[in-house]
């Protein structure tokens, strides 16, 4: 992957925007060793692009850009029930093309005028799921989640969603290492699963005491150990049906996933930086066998322990 191309249009969300070039746009850093990006931001009509916070943009480059794109990411517009058919048509044929598409928020409409979302899984932000849901019935409209993947296309929910879908484009491209390490750079969490819930529900007012966080830093440097929710909610101190609803507010997802997650976020940095057989660790992080990790890592990531190896060895000497 080496060109990103970017298409913004009247009316551009600024947020959604700087989301994107957060990840893709950075530029080389020695320290990091981070991928460089050909990193274009284009328009349907080159000129000045109308703004929704108090100043406008002057993006040059046209949508033929997308021509020897590798992966298109459209930003949220503020009137997005008004669709240009000829970003449409670009995206639609980009798409055909084998490119991957990658679409937030209420960016992910345009995706249903192209005509992308038919028979697909996809999200948006939850406050538009029935809405996208009504406008594109064939649609697989899931408004829970952080983000989708469904073949080439990938959506996310509210534009900062795009942060964590793009992490995991970076992940399944470049590896573990490299998406620990853009995470580490722009500051958030390197690895949120897309099943996540997009909001959680933990109460207004709660202490520094009262969160969960110094218990799941606990819980992530004890993998290797058996962490039924039983033992989990005896060391935060909970009953386990308290702790399983705290778990479910404060994080979004359940113990089991989050652990799941945790496992198979270190089995994979293992792989790519350790020679250590699968065996072993499968038992470091806690699935206990090679075969339990390569069934989580065949559902999760959708390949082996070896393959993943295999592919990302392969990355690191090309790098």
């Amino acid at each position: 992957m080496k060109k990103v191309v970017v298409i913004v249009q009247d009316g551009v969300e600024p947020f959604g925007l700087g989301v994107l070039g957060e990840v893709w746009a950075e530029p080389y850093h020695p320290e990091d060793d981070n991928p460089l990006f050909d990193y274009v931001v284009c328009t349907p009509n080159p000129g000045r692009v109308k703004g929704t916070a108090g100043y406008d943009y002057f993006i040059d480059r046209g949508l033929d850009e997308l021509d020897d794109a590798d992966l298109v990411a459209i930003v949220p517009k503020r009137d997005f029930l008004e669709p240009s058919p000829e970003v449409a048509a670009a995206v639609r044929a980009a798409a055909g093309r084998g490119v991957r598409v990658l679409a937030s928020c209420t960016s992910v409409f345009i995706l249903g005028e192209a005509g992308l979302l038919d028979g697909r899984e996809c999200t948006t932000h939850w406050r538009y799921g029935g809405l996208l849901a009504e406008r594109f019935p064939l649609a697989k409209v899931n408004a829970d989640v952080l983000y989708v993947e469904d073949d080439l296309v990938l959506t996310g929910a509210g534009s900062a969603a795009a942060i964590d879908a793009s992490l995991h484009l970076v992940r399944q491209v470049f590896g573990a290492k490299v998406a620990t390490t853009t995470a580490r750079r722009i500051v958030v969490a390197p690895h949120r699963d897309g099943g996540q819930a997009q909001f959680v529900r933990t109460p207004m007012g709660q202490t520094e005491a009262d969160t969960l966080a110094p218990l799941l830093a606990w819980a992530s440097d004890h993998l290797d150990e058996q962490l039924s929710v039983e033992r989990l909610a005896a060391h935060a101190h909970m009953s386990p049906r308290t702790f399983a609803r705290r778990f479910r507010d404060e994080t979004g997802t359940t113990p089991l996933q989050w652990l799941t997650s945790q496992r198979l976020a270190q089995a994979e940095e293992l792989l790519e930086n350790s020679s250590l057989p699968v065996e072993q660790i499968a038992g470091r992080v806690g699935f206990g066998n090679a075969a339990t990790l390569r069934h989580h890592f065949s559902i999760a990531r959708g390949t082996t322990p070896q393959q993943y190896r295999k592919t990302f060895t392969c990355v690191a000497e090309a790098g």
